[in-house]
């Protein structure tokens, strides 16, 4: 296989319906930019077609286009941690299906890993008036009041560690996603934290965003993640991470 520049992973539960226009506009935005890319659906145990789908939309991209398949529903963090680890790319994009963070906003994490970055990660709190479409209110309180619960015990100084749009050197991504093991919604504050705490360096970066009202993130499941940032902590104080620093970079 030549050398892809870089991967994107798209995780994917019960997305039949949005992943075939999800595919054709990211395959379109990077196939425009000459780029050498790969895609990675990741289906997470969908009770739909998702699968049969994403392997209609991969077909065209031959060994560039990959699905891998988790046994039964095990949550976004278990999907996302199986395909950054299969990436070949130079650079690992996460995106939602959904691509509430349009594809096209790549570009600003890429310049931010340019600029010297081991992550970059989209951002809606740093300016909300990126935000086309905001969330309902009582979501919208909730994710602020989970952002502060994130701040307050496992990620200090990051605004939004929710926004599915994160752009990962390839030298960070088996050292990170090989030590986490939440495998629910608040997968994103343990990667990050272990990011940190092995001294990989994260710049949070504005993007446009849009919400769409078919979310996956059930009441329950997003009031179980509160208890994530717990576990984090926890997790750092008794050193299951791993030994701070040590992060090595090209």
């Amino acid at each position: 296989m030549e050398p892809v520049e870089i991967s994107v992973v798209v995780p994917a539960f019960d997305e039949a319906r949005r992943l075939p226009a999800t595919l054709l506009r990211v395959m379109a935005h990077l196939s425009s930019g000459g780029r050498r890319f790969e895609v990675i659906v990741v289906d997470d145990g969908s009770r739909d077609a998702t699968a049969a789908v994403a392997a209609q939309g991969l077909a065209c991209l031959n060994e560039h286009g990959r699905l891998l398949r988790l046994g039964a529903n095990r949550g976004k963090g278990a999907a996302v941690r199986a395909g950054a680890l299969a990436a070949h790319g130079a650079r690992v994009l996460v995106t939602d299906a959904d691509l509430s963070t349009p594809i096209e906003e790549l570009a600003a994490l890429e310049r931010a890993c340019d600029a010297g970055a081991d992550i970059a990660i989209g951002s809606r709190a740093l300016d909300r008036s990126l935000i086309a479409r905001p969330q309902p209110l009582a979501r919208d309180f909730g994710g602020r009041l989970f952002n502060l619960v994130v701040r307050s015990f496992a990620l200090p100084g990051i605004r939004d560690s929710q926004c599915g749009f994160k752009l990962f050197r390839r030298e960070s991504v088996a050292p990170v996603f090989g030590r986490a093991g939440i495998d629910g919604f608040g997968f994103d504050v343990e990667v990050l934290a272990i990011a940190r705490h092995l001294g990989y360096r994260i710049s949070e970066v504005p993007v446009r965003w849009s919400n769409d009202g078919d979310t996956r993130v059930s009441l329950l499941r997003g009031i179980a993640a509160f208890a994530d940032p717990l576990r984090v902590r926890l997790g750092l104080w008794l050193g299951r991470y791993g030994e701070r620093g040590g992060a090595c970079r090209s």
